[in-house]
């Protein structure tokens, strides 16, 4: 964006532990108590915000159906307890959902609509199925060129794979640093991001005709496996093509319950303590993340540390494993962080990044 009327900073970024999906610790959770425990999470982390001030909640969401359905932006901030004065809007666009809310709210405070703005992503895949309730596709997307509509993530990763040659081997490779990265960063703390979330498991007992209750607090991701290796990964199958090479060990699985809040504020003078160097962004494909990078400034301040490293956010390895030998730039200089692949892929959030340690 060459002109804007002010500037737009990120001051507060939580989000929930992920789950497994459809049988995770989240699978009896409804996403909209998730949705209304970051905010919650979130405007503690600014004890100074008027939450009188908040003027819009803006909500990715992939399928809002169900529990997510309705205005869950809407739903969610009231259950959150702040003001009804404040507005809420949910959006769709699939899996940038979350993305998306945060590029919506921060144009809003840069074109001087607005002073504080939330923007989050929701999404819960065991309580809402991956085409929803009830998919219904037009018979015509399958007579012309929009059959891509009904193309699913897999044989797309296997499309890419076949392009760009990206072997079994490097797929596999990529799946285990992943995994890897996340364990290594789950002992050293490094997820200070995320809030976690108490709740009461009820599991019905048919013998005594009984409700069984147990309190559960859960803080960490469910996904990393600290049982995978490379032997294990590479004794599965291929799942999305006969003679093809994309295995369920290098998609990331279904999740639920990554809920993001980020809280936008413009300001006049410069707030140091507030802003974190760019240290994330999601891969997809070189030329464009590039091309991004460019018109926001970033490419020119790569020199200066402004760029610390990356997250590869995609539902299979092979669709960002060709960008690592890309000749772009912005990937041969920054680093992959925490292994996004391991924590799970759900249609709608995008996750937080931390603030890299010094010397990073």
């Amino acid at each position: 964006m060459s002109r804007q009327i002010q500037d737009a900073y990120i001051v507060a970024a939580v989000r929930t532990p992920i789950g497994k999906a459809p049988r995770g610790v989240f699978r009896s959770v409804r996403p909209d108590d998730l949705l209304a425990h970051v905010i919650r999470s979130a405007a503690g982390r600014l004890p100074g915000l008027d939450r009188s001030a908040i003027e819009d909640v803006v909500v990715g969401c992939a399928m809002p159906e169900g529990e997510q359905g309705l205005n869950v932006a809407r739903i969610a901030l009231l259950l959150a307890g702040l003001p009804n004065t404040v507005g809420g809007i949910t959006i769709n666009r699939f899996c940038s959902s979350g993305l998306n809310a945060v590029s919506i709210a921060a144009d809003r405070i840069r074109v001087g609509e607005a002073d504080v703005v939330i923007a989050a992503g929701t999404e819960s895949m065991s309580m809402v199925p991956m085409s929803g309730f009830h998919p219904s596709f037009n018979e015509k997307i399958y007579t012309d060129e929009n059959y891509g509509i009904a193309y699913g993530m897999g044989m797309t990763a296997e499309r890419v794979a076949q392009q760009w040659k990206v072997t079994r081997e490097a797929q596999d490779e990529f799946a285990l640093a992943s995994h890897q990265r996340a364990l290594a960063a789950q002992a050293k703390g490094e997820f200070s991001e995320i809030a976690p979330y108490a709740f009461t498991e009820r599991t019905p007992d048919l013998g005594t005709r009984r409700v069984a209750e147990r309190a559960r607090t859960v803080s960490q991701d469910e996904g990393p496996r600290a049982d995978t290796s490379a032997q294990a990964l590479a004794k599965l199958r291929p799942v999305f093509a006969a003679k093809g090479s994309v295995t369920a060990g290098m998609s990331a699985c279904t999740a639920s319950g990554e809920y993001r809040f980020f809280a936008g504020r413009s300001m006049t003078r410069q707030a140091k303590n507030l802003i974190t160097p760019i240290d994330g962004f999601d891969v997809g494909l070189a030329d464009f993340v590039a091309f991004q990078m460019q018109a926001a400034g970033i490419l020119e301040n790569l020199d200066h540390g402004c760029l610390r490293s990356h997250e590869a956010a995609e539902r299979c390895v092979a669709d960002f494993v060709h960008h690592l030998t890309d000749e772009s730039r912005a990937l041969r200089t920054c680093r992959a962080a925490r292994g996004l692949l391991s924590l799970g892929h759900e249609r709608s959030p995008s996750r937080p990044q931390r603030r890299p340690a010094r010397g990073d």
